[in-house]
């Protein structure tokens, strides 16, 4: 089934909708999750309860892309719990691709509307970068990838996707600059 007619049932109130949303994409669900949590319980827990927001929140949303939209839900719920599970601790390895990221994007609450600009505005540079750039870059800070994990992936060395973050992080501080995010 695809995205449109997914979206169809969730319209419908048809309960259908989210078996198959889970049918078709609850591996990527459990991998983005997976990539933030440790305990297999709070990677279920995030990922349902992703599946029982989309529930309730379509309609009135008007995801253009269910695969992403979901994405993010799931992403947001494991950081919730992420922060959650570590509000006296810290000591996961997403947290050290986070604090890369810090020094970077300013940052943003959700609700005002001001990261809706933000992320407009990174989506828009990496679009400009090389291909292999971007999505070294979104497998590290989307997906949550270790660099050794991502070198595997692509076939590189560590240092070089070291090098190619450190690149793109200090060209996108740099582009947001130019854009008025001057947050220091």
């Amino acid at each position: 089934m695809d995205d449109i007619e997914i979206i169809g049932l969730f319209h419908q109130r048809d309960e259908k909708a989210i078996a198959e949303l889970k049918a078709k994409y609850d591996k990527l669900c459990y991998y983005i999750a997976r990539n933030i949590l440790s305990y297999r319980e709070d990677i279920e827990e995030c990922i349902n309860s992703a599946y029982y927001e989309l529930w309730n929140n379509i309609p009135p949303d008007e995801p253009n892309d269910l695969k992403t939209y979901l994405c993010h839900t799931v992403k947001n719920k494991a950081m919730d719990k992420y922060k959650y599970n570590s509000a006296e601790k810290r000591n996961s390895k997403f947290s050290v691709s986070l604090d890369e990221l810090a020094d970077c994007i300013p940052d943003y609450r959700e609700g005002n509307g001001e990261e809706i600009v933000l992320a407009e505005a990174v989506s828009h540079f990496l679009r400009e970068q090389t291909e292999l750039h971007r999505k070294v870059f979104v497998r590290r800070y989307w997906y949550g990838d270790s660099i050794a994990q991502i070198a595997e992936y692509y076939g590189i060395n560590e240092n070089t996707v070291a090098t190619y973050l450190f690149r793109v992080r200090k060209k996108l501080k740099e582009y947001l600059k130019e854009e008025g995010y001057n947050y220091e």
